[in-house]
């Protein structure tokens, strides 16, 4: 993570915005999914209502039912990976963009996170980063989630960073940001020690500049 930056890019080019796509002739018989209304979508995020027009065909393009599951998520963010495996990875970021846990992620849901991702101040995106680090959702992080998340990472595209990323590393990365933000050493971060931790260490955000091509 650098300055408001986490680890997110990745994700809107899994679902290519499509400016110039054609609309489907069939919409309304294979979309089983419809989005809310524009203005109420434009309401809830912080995109223009063209921009959510875009996003929408892209959307609707990769998921003709208007939602995709998790096995389909991964798939289309595997392109972006061919190098590695974003399997594991692709899961932790499904279930963080799938707010209500019912095993799908709606075009409402993907609209959501992204204008976290891409138009949320510091303090929103590094809740959602929280969020995503989180595994389980019990409302903090163990030194075994981070190292779940940061594997899967290395799993992914570590042996094709420049430099290399050492095998070692996520293990190395862990135990760094562990010590630093455990403020009060009680096995877990809280997400106030979360954010605290990332906005007043610039270690930690410059360390984490790393993986910011991953979402």
């Amino acid at each position: 993570m650098v300055r408001g930056k986490v680890c997110m890019c990745h994700t809107s080019e899994a679902f290519p915005l499509l400016a110039d796509s054609v609309e489907d002739e069939f919409e309304l018989s294979t979309v089983c999914h419809r989005p809310e209304g524009l203005d109420q979508l434009q309401e809830q995020t912080k995109f223009t209502r063209k921009e959510l027009q875009v996003l929408y065909r892209g959307f609707k393009n990769e998921c003709p039912t208007g939602i995709v599951n998790e096995d389909s998520f991964k798939q289309i963010y595997s392109q972006f990976f061919p190098q590695g495996d974003s399997s594991t990875y692709a899961t932790f970021l499904f279930n963080a963009f799938d707010t209500d846990h019912d095993g799908s992620v709606s075009f409402e849901d993907f609209a959501a996170g992204l204008s976290v991702i891409l138009r949320g101040t510091i303090e929103d995106r590094l809740n959602w980063a929280f969020n995503l680090y989180d595994l389980n959702k019990d409302g903090c992080i163990t030194k075994d989630e981070m190292l779940d998340i940061m594997k899967s990472i290395y799993d992914m595209m570590g042996k094709y960073t420049y430099p290399a990323m050492q095998e070692e590393a996520p293990q190395e990365h862990v135990e760094s940001f562990f010590q630093k933000m455990d403020r009060n050493k009680d096995g877990v971060v809280t997400i106030e020690e979360f954010i605290e931790s990332c906005q007043k260490d610039e270690n930690i955000m410059s360390s984490m500049k790393l993986f910011d091509n991953v979402i």
